[in-house]
């Protein structure tokens, strides 16, 4: 929890409790579903949520703000970003069920009143739009940019320094896969923000039509 801190002050109490209690939940869930590897959850706060958070240092999201989290997994970067924007509405979905019910156990344990979580395929989203879809490293960039198109709304929302589009975290050398998606998106490298090793190589993707 150290680190987070390290980087971010202006919490208010019930997120610093929100914050405070992810360990020990996800600890209890990964006993009974393992979504998080066994190295990675004594780094929970390192490797998971500070590096969900990096969105939230370069995209300020305003409130009724409507997220999809494609592929959320365990919640990444979901619930850390719900946790940080209490008025911003987060949708999260995975085709994996029972990573479907750590989400919700978590969002409920944390009385997330901004989060829903679907067993679902982005695909098969019906009716529904979003400002922004976010996901961390659940396919190459192509395949993210062809599912959430038809879920995004056709009007921007005022942002930061991003409006409307997708938002996902990824690392390594993206060259190839930025070439084969034909967008050109903003990369910002973590390891600028937050200067921690583990986030070399790492980047947020912004990127739009």
């Amino acid at each position: 929890m150290e680190i987070i801190l390290k980087y971010f002050s202006d919490f208010t109490q019930e997120q610093l409790s929100q914050l405070t209690a992810l360990k020990g939940l996800y600890e209890e869930w990964n006993e009974k579903i393992n979504v998080i590897s066994r190295k990675d959850i004594d780094a929970l706060y390192e490797k998971h949520v500070l590096h969900s958070l990096s969105i939230a240092a370069i995209a300020d999201f305003q409130p009724g703000t409507q997220i999809l989290d494609l592929g959320t997994g365990g919640g990444f970067p979901g619930i850390p970003l719900a946790i940080f924007f209490p008025e911003v509405q987060f949708h999260l979905v995975d085709s994996i069920g029972k990573k479907i019910k750590v989400v919700q156990g978590v969002a409920e344990a944390l009385q997330l009143k901004n989060v829903t979580a679907a067993h679902s395929r982005v695909e098969d989203i019906k009716n529904r739009k979003f400002d922004i879809v976010v996901s961390r490293a659940v396919a190459p960039l192509a395949d993210l940019w062809r599912w959430s198109k038809p879920v995004l709304k056709k009007s921007a929302v005022p942002g930061k320094q991003f409006e409307k589009g997708l938002i996902c975290l990824k690392g390594g050398d993206l060259a190839q896969e930025i070439s084969d998606s034909g967008l050109k998106p903003r990369l910002v490298k973590i390891y600028d923000i937050f200067p921690e090793e583990s986030f070399q190589e790492k980047f947020v993707v912004l990127a739009k039509s």
